[in-house]
């Protein structure tokens, strides 16, 4: 593909769209810095040109993919959003649904506990 605004727009899009692995621990020069093989194969194939295939084809394939990873984004984000009990173990969604019409439950009683 040619380095045109339009190419490199698409590559940038592309970029803000993949997974960040762990931003607590990666410094901001760090995420610059080290590519990830993702990365890098992205940039390899926007920067070698294939006589082969059709430019146009490509920056609409390129175009296509775009969106249907941020439809992927937002679907992910919705189902969070509207599903929120989905991480927690079966206990905690007990107890926050108790808690939803005013109940408290009960602490439950180990046994074990206080003994030497």
């Amino acid at each position: 593909m040619s380095s045109t605004p339009q190419i490199r727009s698409l590559y940038r899009r592309l970029l803000r769209e993949l997974p960040v692995k762990d931003q607590t621990t990666r410094t901001a020069h760090q995420k610059l810095s080290a590519a990830s093989p993702l990365q890098k194969r992205l940039r390899a194939q926007f920067s070698t040109t294939n006589p082969n295939a059709n430019a146009a084809s490509q920056e609409a394939q390129a175009e296509q993919f775009i969106q249907y990873v941020q439809a992927q984004r937002m679907y992910a984000t919705l189902i969070e959003r509207y599903n929120p009990g989905m991480g927690m173990s079966e206990e905690e969604r007990v107890r926050l649904s108790a808690r939803r019409i005013g109940m408290n439950l009960p602490v439950e009683f180990d046994g074990g506990e206080g003994k030497e």
